[in-house]
């Protein structure tokens, strides 16, 4: 297995799973008539839902070897800052929520494979 810094694997995985959890809580927020529309129906809601929160315990993953492996201030700036400023300027306006939600959400699997071998 190739080395890669505890820092780059942090990152990609932090900011994949930072930027799918809140595209989902933005889904989950729209009125009912503005959601996309796979999202009209109570399975896709379901999804959008359960994809969240398979993000966000992601994130969580990502936070702990954060701070196992770097410097305390590195995660803590990353998750209060760098990650949420990051998904709001860059990704939200090039993508958009439905197409964050979809591209992210393999990567999210993707990072806690990568999370749980170089741990």
């Amino acid at each position: 297995m190739p080395h890669i810094e505890p820092l780059i694997i942090f990152l990609v995985t932090g900011m994949v799973s930072m930027s799918a959890a809140l595209s989902a809580g933005a889904l989950n927020k729209l009125p009912d008539e503005d959601k996309p529309a796979f999202a009209s129906g109570r399975n896709g809601m379901v999804t959008i839902i359960m994809a969240g929160n398979l993000a966000a315990i992601t994130l969580l993953f990502s936070m702990a070897y954060g701070f196992s492996n770097l410097d305390w201030w590195i995660p803590l700036l990353c998750m209060f800052i760098t990650f949420p400023v990051a998904h709001v300027v860059v990704i939200q306006q090039v993508l958009g929520d439905v197409k964050t939600l979809l591209l992210a959400s393999p990567l999210v699997i993707g990072s806690m494979v990568a999370l749980y071998l170089y741990w």
